[in-house]
């Protein structure tokens, strides 16, 4: 088996969680009892934390002498506080425990990238091969988890979740390489790494790169969150929804497997701006809850909104960063566009589904403009130019 398809497997391992959880986990909270708002504010916790939570986790990652090291341990963690949240504490315990899983679960991929990008420079393989092949795994779960829902109990949600993270665990071991954090030399001391971390906190093109990109890839909160209860309000069924979800996450397949030589042309900064404009077009009419048929083509330009923003934020962060802090590099670009700045855009969408139900897709266009308009600031950077 080839390193791509096994790094691939392993990122399968991840997605077949995230999969059920994205979509479904709402779904989970309101059969548990809980309200839009409340469910908002629990999805929305470890979020706003992550700007503190992924940075620190990537420096502790670091602290092995292998970088599967530290997720092999986070998976079997993930396992056991996914396993406690079927514990009938109500609100306050679910917050707590989904606090603590979520912080390390959102972890795990951006440090996957890290060995999978470094690999795919060494190797020769197209990174979007092994990305793809998770995103593909996402889609099983959108529509094996969908028709269970639809056919079965909300609590088989949690069910797969704990089995999802015992594989990326498990996963961990048997399918990524053992690459060394720190080839040929020691393993810095905590003070070092965190010198590199202040580094691109104090670095002015990094942080326009990685707010812009964290400002478009965090416009899908109201989406990530709230779709399956929209779409349920206008009639169309769970098991609908995981149809809906495959066709984004497959357009999403397109581009990662067969636009590599296009991608390349175009260069990060117009894949990002690109994605930008898109994502606008998407919530703003999605907003006015359209048909079922106009949401095919709409799902469509996930292609742009997320994948293109995906992989234009890896490679300014990779271009941006050096090896020694290449993992806090991608933790804090995780820490924005799937953490603080998602943290807050979610919180907003459930009280906005609350009281505006669709609508609320406008504010997720308004801060797609806005990290739109900062991409656009990047082709000033020189240090972003073409060698």
């Amino acid at each position: 088996m080839s390193p791509a398809v096994r790094m691939g497997l392993f990122y399968g391992a991840i997605f077949i969680g995230t999969g059920a959880s994205s979509p479904y986990l709402p779904v989970w909270f309101e059969h548990r009892g809980l309200s839009g708002a409340q469910i908002g504010l629990i999805l929305s916790l470890p979020m706003l934390a992550r700007a503190f939570t992924a940075p620190l986790l990537a420096i502790w990652a670091d602290s092995f002498r292998l970088r599967r090291t530290a997720l092999i341990l986070m998976g079997a963690v993930i396992t056991g506080l996914f396993a406690l949240m079927a514990l009938p504490f109500g609100f306050a315990w679910w917050a707590v425990v989904w606090f603590a899983a979520s912080s390390m679960f959102s972890t795990l991929s951006p440090l996957t990238d890290v060995i999978v990008l470094r690999r795919a420079q060494q190797d020769g393989f197209n990174y979007g091969w092994p990305r793809g092949i998770g995103s593909a795994a996402f889609i099983v779960a959108n529509l094996v988890v969908g028709w269970l829902v639809a056919r079965g109990s909300p609590e088989l949600v949690l069910v797969w979740m704990v089995a999802a993270a015992a594989a990326a665990s498990l996963g961990a071991r048997l399918l990524l390489p053992p690459d060394e954090v720190h080839e040929g030399g020691p393993t810095p001391g905590f003070a070092e790494r965190m010198a590199g971390l202040k580094g691109l906190l104090a670095d002015r093109v990094f942080m326009t790169a990685v707010m812009s990109a964290g400002l478009i890839q965090s416009a899908h909160a109201f989406y990530y969150s709230f779709s399956a209860l929209t779409w349920r309000r206008q009639g169309i069924p769970e098991d609908m929804t995981g149809v809906l979800w495959a066709v984004g996450v497959t357009v999403e397949i397109v581009f990662l497997w067969f636009l590599e030589p296009w991608r390349r042309r175009l260069g990060p900064r117009r894949l990002l701006a690109l994605g930008g404009a898109a994502a606008v077009v998407r919530w703003t009419i999605l907003a006015s809850s359209p048909p079922l048929w106009a949401l095919f083509p709409l799902q469509a330009l996930h292609a742009l909104s997320y994948a293109a923003t995906f992989i234009a934020s890896l490679q300014l962060v990779q271009a941006l960063s050096t090896p020694k802090n290449a993992s806090a590099g991608q933790a804090i670009n995780s820490a924005l566009s799937a953490g603080l700045l998602s943290g807050l855009a979610t919180m907003a969408s459930g009280w906005l589904f609350d009281r505006h139900g669709a609508a609320g897709y406008l504010l997720m266009g308004a801060m797609a403009l806005a990290g739109t308009i900062g991409a656009f600031r990047l082709f000033g950077m020189r240090r972003l130019d073409p060698a």
